[in-house]
């Protein structure tokens, strides 16, 4: 069965923490949103090494990928992967400027967080 359409399957965040604030402000609402309990945040470094075990987990799973810009990487890295991605969302795009600094703004990440929760739950 396809994980996306089937709510048994564990939720589980997977965010590019760019060095840039919207890396930084994905990393932070997946870091959140998982504290809340409305899922779980996986380590998209260990999707990029071929961890065997976060790959099955991930393919057992309704996966969001919370990207801070156009550039896609956890996107793409879970593509190549070969994990299925049911939810994915790029911060640049929702009007988040990107901009080199790695304190992320306490707002913006509150407003992340919660579009991101509209949306999959």
């Amino acid at each position: 069965m396809d994980s996306c359409a089937f709510s048994a399957y564990p939720t589980v965040f997977f965010a590019c923490s760019g060095g840039s604030n919207v890396g930084q402000i994905a990393n932070e609402a997946c870091r959140q949103l998982t504290a809340d309990g409305h899922g779980e945040m996986s380590c998209l470094a260990g999707v990029c090494a071929h961890v065997n075990g976060i790959v099955k987990f991930a393919k057992a799973s309704r996966v969001v990928a919370v990207d801070g810009c156009g550039w896609n990487c956890a996107r793409k890295t879970l593509e190549a992967a070969k994990v299925p991605v049911c939810h994915h969302f790029v911060l640049t795009d929702w009007g988040i400027e990107r901009k080199p600094e790695l304190l992320p703004d306490k707002e913006e990440i509150a407003l992340t967080k919660n579009r991101i929760l509209a949306i999959v739950e």
